[in-house]
């Protein structure tokens, strides 16, 4: 099968289309035959190996799960001996973990995992980076931060594929919301359903005098510092970003303070727990109360030209690997 191959860390040229062996499905696991998959922020810093600490868990000098992407949807083409919850040609989507990457013709995925069966309403493509933004999203808003009715939520970066779903997921939460984004993407944003829309390159969010409940800094760029002031009594600073201060920031307001720093590595929760956030997504997706965003579609070989994309920072969505 083609498959696409970290080599090295760096550049998006250490991407390379290669011939593999197929892979079998273990006793517990099913084959899925690839018809779309996902490339995100988090397959660009996994290939540059950045940050560093990453690679003691990763591979000191290059991936030891050489494939790249996560996201995925499909086709289950077989199915191990102890398999019951699957079987042969169910449509299928869902991420792979620590283990065979999705940016190929085939992989192989254990049935409990983070997969369940696709909505005959949707497409592969649609359904192909649901387990990047919008699960981290539903993760931060809905558990984390426990959004409630009426609460004020600040989404920062409001037009990538975290900021897209959690403009719709705290809608849904029934939040009123803030958009933060370019000039290019305000309309987008303001037709997925947020009340108001700060454009960064016109106006700082942190001095319009506004006050929030929570402020989802989906990408990033901003601080916790930054947000304090504009955050009301008992507010919370939102990032999947996680770098030493904020770190800090977690451990101090964990013990003082009112005002929160919050961090979470969602693809590090229990699969049960992803699987059970996954399934409350799909009957989102399926009623039309959530819906994917996708910027640009790459055919397998040009993954590379997908990842040099998403470094631009400039990616509105999703990016999808059709296999052709």
């Amino acid at each position: 099968m083609k498959a696409i191959i970290t080599t090295k860390y760096g550049s998006p040229d250490v991407l390379q289309l290669q011939d593999i062996e197929k892979p079998t499905p273990k006793d517990n696991e099913v084959l899925i035959k690839i018809y779309a998959a996902s490339v995100t922020a988090a397959d660009t810093m996994m290939r540059k190996g950045t940050p560093l600490f990453g690679r003691l868990f990763i591979g000191l000098t290059k991936p030891k799960h050489p494939i790249a992407g996560t996201g995925f949807s499909g086709t289950i083409e077989a199915i191990g001996n102890y398999v019951k919850l699957f079987q042969v040609g169910d449509e299928v989507f869902g991420e792979s973990l620590f283990g065979a990457g999705t940016n190929a013709e085939y992989t192989c995925v254990p049935e409990n995992g983070v997969l369940t069966l696709k909505p005959s309403n949707l497409t592969h493509e649609e359904l192909a980076s649901i387990c990047d933004g919008p699960l981290t999203s539903w993760n931060f808003l809905k558990v984390i931060a426990e959004v409630q009715r009426g609460q004020s939520v600040l989404v920062n970066g409001a037009s990538g594929s975290l900021g897209t779903a959690a403009v719709q997921l705290a809608k849904h939460l029934g939040a009123k919301v803030t958009g933060v984004c370019s000039t290019s993407n305000v309309d987008m944003v303001k037709s997925l359903g947020a009340d108001h829309i700060i454009n960064y390159t016109q106006t700082d969010f942190a001095k319009t005098g506004r006050t929030y409940d929570i402020i989802f800094d989906t990408v990033g760029k901003s601080s916790f510092a930054k947000c304090k002031k504009v955050l009301e009594l008992n507010g919370i600073y939102l990032s999947p970003v996680l770098s030493l201060p904020l770190l800090f920031q977690m451990l101090w307001t964990s013990m003082f303070g009112s005002k929160k720093a919050k961090f979470s590595a969602t693809g590090l929760k229990p699969v049960p727990e992803l699987r059970l956030l996954l399934n409350e997504l799909k009957t989102l997706l399926e009623s039309g109360q959530l819906k994917s965003v996708i910027d640009r579609c790459y055919p397998l070989e040009e993954v590379a030209e997908a990842h040099q994309y998403v470094d631009t920072g400039h990616k509105k969505g999703n990016l999808i690997v059709e296999m052709l």
